[in-house]
């Protein structure tokens, strides 16, 4: 890259992957409008259901969601007859959380919708490009959940303030009827 190709944003990173985001955020938004929680739900239903980490507080330490918000994300999923808490035997004041036929069904729906979300945002690569595209992403994401280990936007300060700011346009968006990047 040359020092003037350096100075234009779309040479920066940070705006790049910004701008992939909210587009990603908007669609999955959208896809998943209909479950509490939306796309932070789909992710608390896919853990439950895939990585037998079973309770609450570990579900929440996975996720890299705050306990509160969590414990609040999890009753309208309750509510919603998607999971259950049920208490475990070896520590009573523990519950793991158990997705229930609705929510496992509901959940393939949810995959096929986010698959479609996922192919509009990446649709300006290739079939291939885009595999590469999520190894990469996936590979980058394990190294910094390893490297950061119960990583909270909840407990990082201005973090929070932008995740906030950003979950606001994106809710604004998605009620305006838009899913575009």
């Amino acid at each position: 890259m040359t020092a003037e190709e350096a100075t234009h944003i779309e040479a920066d990173l940070g705006w790049a992957l910004g701008i992939v985001f909210r587009g990603y955020l908007k669609a999955a938004g959208k896809a998943v409008a209909d479950l509490p929680g939306g796309p932070r739900g789909f992710q608390v239903l896919t853990a439950a259901a895939t990585s037998g980490c079973g309770s609450q507080v570990s579900l929440a330490q996975q996720l890299g969601v705050d306990r509160t918000v969590m414990t609040y994300l999890l009753d309208d999923l309750v509510q919603a007859g998607l999971v259950e808490r049920k208490a475990d035997p070896a520590d009573r004041r523990a519950r793991h959380i158990v997705v229930t036929r609705a929510g496992q069904e509901l959940l393939a729906q949810l995959r096929e919708r986010l698959l479609a979300a996922e192919a509009y945002v990446l649709s300006a690569l290739a079939p291939a490009e885009r595999e590469t595209f999520r190894t990469l992403v996936q590979q980058l994401a394990s190294e910094a959940a390893i490297a950061s280990p119960g990583f909270s936007l909840c407990s990082e300060g201005v973090a929070a303030d932008v995740a906030v700011d950003v979950a606001a346009d994106v809710a604004a968006d998605v009620a305006a009827g838009g899913a575009g990047g």
